[in-house]
Parts: structure tokens; C-alpha cells; sequence
């Protein structure tokens, strides 16, 4: 079949974060770009995100921040398009911003500016913008080029391009748009994908620890959580499904079922030195009354149920150094096992995606299939909590755009 006319050079799918710089970026080279969404509006999950004031990205930005297959691939985009390109675009629209902890930088009122931002960069590249659209078959012509067929509002659209952009996001937050339609097209290509699962997500219990969270549920704490080699020293929020904050999500990425948790509720400490000492210094206290120094009044509570049911009223001089030890031990390594997590619902990314090994690390072509890139979140690059999958979408979109 001859390839028809192309009325756009380049179909970007998908206008979030990765789908708006991508346009952006192509229009501004002078090329014909089409933006289709599938929602009503444009953004919506860079408007919800960091509370709704937007952790656009971070003064620190390593490859380390990123879990891929390939730990490598998100470096060339990374490098082309830097936190200090974007921060320098922010400055252009003077958007307020400030720097929180671990340097995540966020806007000080709102996400609207960064969402009105992109999309002025795009209405200035002459980018065609188009809501509400639903994409039912994409064909690929031998001689090259696309042929895309969409409804829109219930009319059905025909649009033929020579650069294909898949930017459709995961199967995160799906009232945000969330899809798998991506991961269809990259199949539809015979492109390979890693498996798929929630991260940055809240863990789920079903054993007794449910029951402790339910009582804990709002209280927070700093703690150092680690699981298969990896750790985060940040809050831990009890839930009344189980254990939320930005401990817990960074350590979900590295999580997998069967999985214990290491919690060290005093990371400051080592523990069982501190008890040992408290014995000597403070023969005649209870244990709970001077672990409540360290640790909320509720959470103690919970924790002597636990680990000294039999002592609550026991002084200090005479409970045992083996059981001091003990609890001490529980104190710096709590070890927990959930039995799940609260999944694509509430999950910030989707982990795995379209394999690295079939995209060009410097422009996001697909190797076996020219005019098709992948970008941002659909990709198998996610990050940590931080403002890093933004900076991957930032920098992911802008390498493509260079190359459509």
C-alpha cells in the first residue's frame, strides 16, 4: 500500500509531562506536530503531583536515581537535556519555586505554571493540540510513515505522519489517564517488554501488623528502611491499610513479594548500646517511659505488645541484658513482611515497560522500526521520589524531539 500523504511530521501520543517537552521541542525545529490526549484535558498528573505543586525535578540528578534493565540507557538523554535546562526554563517564565529536602525542587503555590508553561511552548511551535481522542489502530507503511486512525467525540479522524511519539505514560493512577495502550503499540511492533509492576507505592498488611497500623494510622516517624541492598533514610507514615511516606514508597521500587522489610526505627542510635546505658543510668524506669524520649508515646505502646508484653511494669534493673538486647535488635532491624501493596491505584510510576534494548539511548527511536520513538514513563527508566521521573520525562521528550 503506497504511504499517503503526510498531513503532520510527527504524532505525539500522549500529552503529559514527556509528550508536551517532546512537541515542544519538535515544533520549535520547525516540524508539523500533532499533540493527541486521550482525557479532557492536558496534564492532569503534572498538575496532581507533588500535592498539587509539582516536584519538577531535583538539583542532584545521577543515573544512580534511576531502575532500569539496563542502569546505563537513561544516561545520553539524562546528559542532553540536564535539572539545570529545565531550572533555566522555569527562570524564563519566572515561576516560583523553592528547594525542599534531599534538593527536590517544587513551585511554591501551584502546579498550574509549570502545566502553562509547556503548553505556551507549544502553542508558540505552532503545536497542534487535540483533546478527548481515542486512538483505535495505528498501521505502519512499508516505505515508511504511519497512518493513525482516532475518534474524537464520537467523528472519526485519519491522520498520516512520518514520526510516530508513544508518550502514553504507565498503568499508574489510572483515574489520571494511566493505560497500557503503549505497551499494545510496542507488542504491535515486536518490540520486547520488562515486566510491569506498581513502584512508589504504599504497602499492604494482612497479618497482626494490620491491625497496629489501623491504630497508628496518621502518626509519622523517621526512620532507615532497606530491602534487597537498597535503603532510604526518610518518614514513615502508618496507614489504616499499612505503611505509607517517603520511606516506604522509595523502598517499594526495590521490593518484590516474599519480601521482608528492614526498619531501623532509630537510625541514630544503636539501640541496644542506648538500653544497656538507660539500665545503668536509670535503674528504676520502665522501659516504655524512656523509649517514649525516643519515639512517639503510641507507637511505643504498640511496640512493648510486641516485644515485652510480660515487662510492662518491670523496671529497668530487672529485666534481663538478653532481652534488652533483644529489643534492641527489633529496634534497629523491625522486621516486616507485607503482603502486598496498595498497586496501580495509588502507585506513583509503573516499574519495567518497553525494553531498553529495542530504543536508541540517544534519540528514543525504536532500533527495528524508524519514525517510532518511546518516551518518559512507558520506557523501562523509572525513579526514585524526588522529582526524577519528571526530569526523565523532561529529558526523554526533549531527545526525541531533536530527532522526529
Amino acid at each position: 500500500m503506497p504511504q499517503p500523504a503526510s498531513d503532520f511530521d510527527v504524532i505525539v501520543l500522549g500529552a503529559g509531562a514527556s509528550g508536551l517537552m517532546c512537541a515542544a521541542t519538535a515544533g520549535q525545529r520547525g516540524r508539523r506536530v500533532l499533540l493527541l490526549e486521550r482525557a479532557k484535558r492536558i496534564g492532569k498528573k503534572i498538575l496532581m503531583s507533588g500535592g498539587g505543586r509539582c516536584n519538577f525535578t531535583n538539583y542532584s540528578v545521577e543515573a544512580d536515581n534511576f531502575l532500569s534493565a539496563n542502569a546505563h540507557f537513561c544516561k545520553s538523554a539524562l546528559n542532553r537535556y540536564t535539572q539545570w535546562d529545565f531550572i533555566e526554563l522555569v527562570g524564563r517564565y519566572a515561576i516560583d519555586y523553592e528547594e525542599r529536602k534531599h534538593q527536590q525542587l517544587f513551585c511554591r503555590d501551584s502546579a498550574k505554571p509549570i502545566l502553562d508553561m509547556l503548553e505556551n511552548e507549544c502553542l508558540q511551535a505552532q503545536v497542534d493540540i487535540r483533546t478527548q481522542c481515542e486512538l483505535n489502530r495505528v498501521e505502519h507503511h512499508e516505505s515508511g510513515g504511519f497512518t493513525l486512525h482516532v475518534e474524537q467525540q464520537g467523528r472519526a479522524l485519519t491522520f498520516g505522519c512520518a514520526s510516530l511519539v508513544v508518550a502514553t505514560g504507565g498503568l499508574s493512577i489510572p483515574t489520571l489517564g494511566g493505560s497500557g495502550l503503549g505497551y499494545q503499540l510496542a507488542e504491535q511492533f515486536g518490540m520486547q517488554l520488562v515486566p510491569r509492576r506498581a513502584g512508589l507505592v504504599p504497602f499492604t498488611f494482612s497479618d497482626a501488623i494490620k491491625p497496629l497500623c489501623e491504630r497508628l494510622s496518621g502518626l509519622a516517624v523517621d526512620v532507615s528502611v532497606s530491602c534487597n541492598n537498597r535503603h532510604f533514610s526518610e518518614a514513615m507514615l502508618f496507614t489504616h491499610r499499612g505503611l505509607s511516606g517517603p520511606a516506604m514508597l522509595q523502598i517499594s521500587s526495590y521490593w518484590h513479594n516474599g519480601d521482608s522489610l528492614s526498619i531501623d526505627l532509630l537510625p541514630a542510635l544503636d539501640a541496644t548500646a542506648w538500653l544497656l546505658d538507660e539500665k545503668q543510668q536509670q535503674p528504676r524506669a520502665r522501659l516504655k517511659t524512656r523509649l517514649a524520649n525516643q519515639l512517639p508515646r503510641a507507637l511505643v505502646t504498640e511496640l512493648q505488645a510486641l516485644w515485652w508484653p510480660a515487662d510492662d511494669d518491670t523496671a529497668l534493673a530487672q529485666m534481663p541484658d538478653r532481652l534488652l538486647r533483644e529489643i534492641g535488635a527489633n529496634l534497629n532491624a523491625w522486621q516486616l513482611k507485607p503482603s502486598g501493596t496498595e498497586g496501580y491505584r495509588t502507585a506513583e510510576v509503573t516499574l519495567g515497560g518497553v525494553s531498553t534494548d529495542n530504543i536508541s539511548s540517544k534519540t528514543m527511536e525504536a532500533k527495528a522500526c524508524p519514525g517510532l520513538f518511546f518516551i518518559g514513563e512507558v520506557v523501562d527508566v523509572s525513579g526514585h521520589l524526588g522529582g526524577f521521573n519528571f526530569q526523565w520525562a523532561w529529558s526523554s521528550g526533549y531527545a526525541a524531539g531533536q530527532f522526529v
